[in-house]
């Protein structure tokens, strides 16, 4: 099990954290989506997903939802 942590600038709408979570939880390999107040947090599983496709999961979806990594 492991961590990732992301800072979203400017995501604070409730909407946007919500579709993050609920894209972005359903993946193979993500246990868990916490995202509020521009933080991303994901648990993963190492096992299934290494560190560098999380990064382009969450930075692919953020910047489709119009905002970006910082």
């Amino acid at each position: 099990m492991a961590k990732a942590y992301f800072n979203v600038e400017g995501m604070y709408c409730i909407e946007c954290s919500q579709a993050l979570r609920k894209f972005i939880g359903g993946l193979k390999g993500i246990n868990r989506v916490e995202a509020e107040g521009g933080r991303v947090v994901i648990d993963y599983d190492d096992r299934l997903i290494d560190e560098g496709s999380v990064k382009k999961i969450v930075t692919d979806t953020v910047e489709r939802l119009g905002y970006r990594l910082s």
